[in-house]
């Protein structure tokens, strides 16, 4: 029994792409920071900044 490919491959590769986005971002923003809650901040951060990134980046190429 053959099944065909579900696009999964694209999903996964995202996720990756993505994946080494919130890391990029954790080691910035970690490095930026020297208090508790600046670290606290700076995972939080490290999770919504690619999301951000890539609303802008839509924004910018529709107009």
């Amino acid at each position: 029994m053959s099944e065909r490919n579900s696009g999964t491959g694209a999903i996964v590769g995202g996720g990756a792409i993505y994946s080494l986005g919130i890391i990029g971002a954790w080691f910035w923003f970690w490095s930026q920071v020297d208090q508790f809650w600046g670290y606290v901040w700076a995972i939080v951060e490290g999770l919504f900044w690619p999301a951000f990134m890539v609303y802008d980046l839509f924004a910018f190429l529709h107009h």
